[in-house]
């Protein structure tokens, strides 16, 4: 979907035919691993830590999140664990405190302190993942809507579909960096903007950086602040992956923004949906995994729990937010005005359980080489192994055409070589 809609914009801005665009199956699976082909100077990161995982409770399992220091600090907490020691020694007692209770009382017990863990459905709800209500359907793949008048913002002809298009990236960890990364390849001038107080995994970002920038600005600071709205001013595209209501008392509510900036294109990310008592909860892959029945699915033949082959809705709702916006591009291009994207990992999950017809495998594609989609590219984190882009049409750029920079080392401006 990516490489259709990239390959429109492309015909659309210069006015000739769609290429033709094909898709490698291989360098899709590759893809949606690239986390776990990963390697800086030859090291393998570290993809989930101890104390995340599935749990054994008093009456079923639970999935715990706990890569990120504050989420670690937050679930030890709710559960009246001390935080001291290495996460290998905690493994034991936090296995032993979940034992003794309930999995619902786990999950809100957690959840009531800011951390992360779910409990595992025993299977998928006809109604889709818990996001939606007890009589209500799954949340929507995309959702898209325009928003007020203003005049098409005509894109010039390019040799790359999104080449000056200018995108604030404010989004974390796999799906959302996914999307973007997406559209730094394809042209655009992506800059990802964090707050300082909380800073990404390293590992994470040297695979989901490529070809972006980053920068650090606090958006309660009124000297960040004044940059930050600069930015915006001159912004085409703002993609965000918090919680739903999280950027509002920042003024970054969809809504607002439109207001402000007739014609920008948002695009919204969030774990569980937009609607239903889990909206504005947090969440990752591993988590709606759990909570919408895909984990059951997945479970081993002893009734553990199980994954899917890849964070496939990490990645595939990433791409699809990618295609959203390239579209959203197209469309503004020939009517002018808004667009206020939304999707979800519950959205995709739901898809994926819901809307797709099985079929039977076909050969041996878990025996395919993944050597011919990756490459090597210097960066300031090392020398990375780092799977290639699967998207592509007749023409379309083969790699990134830059590294990841450190996360947060970059200047806050728009950078004047991809087009501005």
């Amino acid at each position: 979907m990516s490489s259709l809609a990239a390959a429109e914009l492309l015909a659309l801005r210069n006015r000739v035919p769609v290429p033709a665009v094909r898709v490698n199956e291989a360098a899709v699976a590759t893809a949606f691993v690239s986390e776990r082909h990963l390697r800086i100077d030859g090291r393998a990161p570290t993809s989930f830590a101890p104390l995340s995982g599935f749990w054994r409770t008093a009456d079923g399992w639970v999935r715990t999140h706990a890569n990120y220091p504050h989420h670690r600090a937050r679930l030890l907490s709710a559960l009246g664990i001390a935080g001291t020691g290495h996460d290998q020694a905690l493994v034991g007692m936090l296995a032993k405190e979940l034992a003794s209770r309930p999995a619902r009382e786990v999950q809100e017990t957690v959840y009531a302190a800011g951390g992360l863990a779910v409990a595992v459905a025993s299977a998928p709800a006809a109604a889709g993942p818990p996001a939606a209500a007890p009589d209500a359907a799954g949340p929507a793949l995309v959702e898209t809507r325009s928003v007020g008048q203003s005049s098409p913002r005509l894109l010039a002809p390019a040799p790359v579909p999104a080449q000056g298009v200018r995108v604030l990236d404010l989004t974390r960890v796999i799906a959302g960096p996914v999307a973007t990364r997406t559209l730094a390849l394809l042209g655009a001038d992506v800059l990802r903007v964090d707050a300082p107080q909380l800073p990404e995994d390293a590992d994470a970002h040297a695979d989901t950086g490529l070809g972006k920038r980053s920068a650090l600005l606090d958006l309660t600071s009124p000297g960040d602040r004044q940059t930050f709205e600069g930015l915006l001013s001159e912004a085409d595209v703002v993609v965000t992956g918090y919680r739903p209501g999280a950027l509002d008392r920042h003024g970054l509510a969809p809504d607002a923004l439109l207001a402000r900036h007739p014609g920008l294109i948002v695009a919204q990310l969030s774990a569980w949906g937009w609607s239903g008592p889990w909206a504005e909860r947090r969440g990752f892959d591993s988590l709606v995994q759990a909570g919408s029945g895909i984990a059951a699915i997945e479970a081993t033949a002893d009734g553990r729990p199980g994954v899917l082959p890849a964070q496939a809705l990490d990645h595939g709702t990433g791409y699809l937010l990618a295609a959203a916006v390239l579209r959203a591009l197209s469309d503004r291009q020939a009517t002018g005005g808004g667009r206020h994207l939304r999707l979800s990992l519950a959205g995709t999950a739901s898809w994926l359980l819901h809307d797709i017809l099985a079929t039977s495998a076909q050969g041996e594609a878990d025996l395919y080489d993944p050597g011919s989609w990756l490459t090597e590219t210097g960066s300031p984190y090392g020398l990375l192994r780092h799977a290639l882009p699967p998207v592509h049409y007749d023409g379309a750029p083969a790699n990134w055409n830059r590294a990841p920079t450190q996360w947060g080392t970059d200047l806050p401006n728009w950078d004047c070589v991809a087009g501005c």
